[in-house]
């Protein structure tokens, strides 16, 4: 089974365009796979322990459960309102997850992979974990992206992770598909030579933080968020599972063929600890995941493009987006400017200009024109023909490299590219009908063969179409297929792509715009 996983989201704020674009991707991907006849399973949720989860719990007056469980729903809500459709949803206070990560503490424990010991350092606020002179920048500092650092003498419990940095440092320069892009294991080896002699502080004193997961075998202490966070990836595939638990095989799922996760998150936490605890807990070469690291939403600012936070303000609500622009707008902006693994501006106006012009003036138009003409000239049925012209010929040879082209780039994940060959299809089936104008031949009874090939061959693009782009936007290929009037469609695997969906003798509807233009003015 094709294993997918997103990063959980920290409940401590509110969804942003961020997340949206990486459950997006998740979400097309792991619909592609199925589509592909594979089975394909795609695991998200959210992150409920931490220090600032707690801090923001006390400010404003509240359990820290009840905080979670309120701002849980606003993820959950965008989630819906994007159409995902996840199988399995991981929320980190669940008992199933706590009871597995206390099974692995005890585990490394007992293996003597974790100890005790007296520390005194700085500490980040934001990052939540203590840092080291390797942290401090050219002027001796901690950087801006440390947030508030605090000077801390306490006593935690510790992972030995510089026991395994020698593997982890052999184990990614001999896979080069641990980490893709694979400019990124750059990055990835960069921190290898800094996690040197280092390890992690996996603990947190009660008396400064208690809503976490308790350490098994010290009870004054919680469990970092970082380690319990990881850790949901195989919990919640069913790892340790209960006997009877409805949670999948591990063996089934495991290892994940993606963990999607952000480049801010990449190092020091996927790529050093993650590998490093699973390495700990037994896990061989071959049970590592992969992880596919994608770029940043950024904001366009009189002076250049800046990272969107939610100190300076820009950040973009997906909710809203989603309640002005529509679903299918903003799930196919999303993947559609940006190649994965770069970072790219969020730009309203681009949202609408390739909803307008790739969807509504491109599918849409073929699909009202197709179905419309079908009605007028040929009944609603789809007609035999004997009419033959290479442009025709032309579009049914073109669609096998269609379809290879867009198998070849979702394989790599580049839904961007697969987009581009679908868009180039449809077009050539619109320069179709400009080329032979069946309206025009129609008034002619004696164009009646050549109208019928017409009307065919486009109407068998949006067939065709529909199901290529199910996996970006589902509802509206739901909507189309509904159009057609075939149930036909609907569980069709790549596979099956073939010239000759709708079948001669087929009855479709009259057409409803499934694309409405999007009227942007100046205020909005």
């Amino acid at each position: 089974m094709y294993y997918i996983t997103t990063a959980i989201d920290y409940t401590n704020g509110s969804p942003h365009i961020g997340h949206a674009y990486e459950k997006v991707l998740a979400d097309v991907l792991n619909r592609y796979r199925k589509q592909k006849g594979e089975e394909s399973y795609l695991l998200t949720g959210v992150d409920q322990y931490g220090q600032k989860v707690q801090q923001t719990a006390e400010k404003e007056g509240v359990d820290p459960n009840t905080y979670v469980t309120r701002t849980t729903e606003n993820f959950t809500n965008a989630w819906g309102k994007l159409g995902l459709a996840y199988d399995g949803w991981a929320e980190t206070t669940n008992p199933l997850h706590k009871e597995c990560v206390q099974q692995i503490l005890q585990k490394l424990y007992d293996n003597g992979q974790i100890y005790k010991k007296h520390y005194k350092g700085f500490y980040s606020i934001r990052q939540e974990q203590f840092l080291t002179d390797k942290e401090r920048n050219e002027d001796g500092e901690f950087g801006p992206e440390w947030g508030q650092v605090e000077e801390r003498d306490e006593e935690n419990y510790y992972f030995k992770l510089s026991d395994h940095v020698e593997w982890l440092r052999e184990f990614v320069e001999s896979n080069e598909d641990f980490v893709i892009p694979s400019f990124r294991r750059a990055d990835v080896l960069n921190a290898i030579e800094r996690a040197e002699d280092t390890d992690l502080c996996i603990s947190r004193p009660k008396e400064r933080l208690r809503w976490g997961i308790e350490l098994p075998f010290d009870t004054e202490f919680v469990t970092y968020v970082w380690f319990d966070a990881l850790i949901n990836y195989i919990s919640f595939a069913g790892y340790n599972k209960a006997e009877g638990s409805d949670l999948p095989n591990f063996e089934d799922l495991w290892p994940a063929n993606l963990h999607i996760i952000g480049k801010d998150i990449l190092v020091p936490s996927h790529s050093i600890y993650w590998p490093c605890m699973l390495k700990a807990m037994g896990f061989s070469n071959e049970q590592m995941p992969t992880l596919l690291v994608h770029g940043w939403w950024n904001i366009k600012s009189s002076d250049g493009s800046e990272k969107m936070s939610k100190s300076l303000g820009n950040v973009i609500d997906p909710v809203n987006l989603v309640e002005q622009f529509g679903q299918d707008a903003v799930r196919y902006y999303l993947v559609r400017d940006i190649h994965t693994g770069r970072d790219s501006d969020y730009d309203h106006e681009r949202l609408v200009m390739l909803f307008n012009t790739e969807l509504a003036n491109n599918l849409g138009n073929l699909c009202n024109r197709a179905l419309n003409m079908t009605k007028r000239y040929c009944g609603g049925i789809t007609k035999e023909f004997t009419y033959e012209h290479e442009s025709l010929k032309a579009l049914r040879d073109s669609l096998p490299g269609t379809v290879e082209s867009y198998i070849q780039h979702m394989d790599k994940h580049n839904v961007s590219f697969a987009l581009e060959g679908i868009i180039k299809f449809i077009s050539s089936a619109n320069a179709l009908i400009d080329l032979h104008e069946p309206f025009r031949l129609a008034k002619d009874p004696a164009n009646e063969d050549q109208v019928n090939a017409i009307l065919s061959h486009i109407v068998e693009v949006v067939a065709i179409a529909s199901v290529l782009l199910k996996p970006v936007i589902p509802e509206a290929c739901d909507r189309i297929q509904a159009q057609l009037m075939t149930d036909k469609l609907s569980g069709i695997t790549l596979a099956d792509i073939k010239w000759g969906l709708i079948p001669v003798g087929h009855e479709v509807a009259k057409p409803k715009p499934v694309f409405p233009r999007i009227q942007l003015d100046k205020a909005e």
